[in-house]
């Protein structure tokens, strides 16, 4: 079985060490809004809610609420 392994300790020169931690200064995009997304209902999520309400109700009665 063939496999490549990385050494764990990567030699750099001192100049890419010095670019690599140099500090980043990022501008934040302004005036942008997230697209509006359209609630809707399904016939899922009505399917979900009976789903749901019979498990409750079966608890309810294992517990006696």
């Amino acid at each position: 079985m063939k496999q490549d392994v990385m050494p764990s300790i990567v030699r750099m020169d001192q100049k890419t060490l010095k670019q690599l931690t140099t500090e980043v200064r990022e501008t934040v995009a302004t005036g942008y809004t997230l697209p509006k997304v359209k609630n809707s209902f399904h016939s899922v999520n009505l399917w979900n809610i009976h789903r749901n309400w019979k498990t409750a109700s079966r608890l309810s009665d294992k517990w006696g609420i």
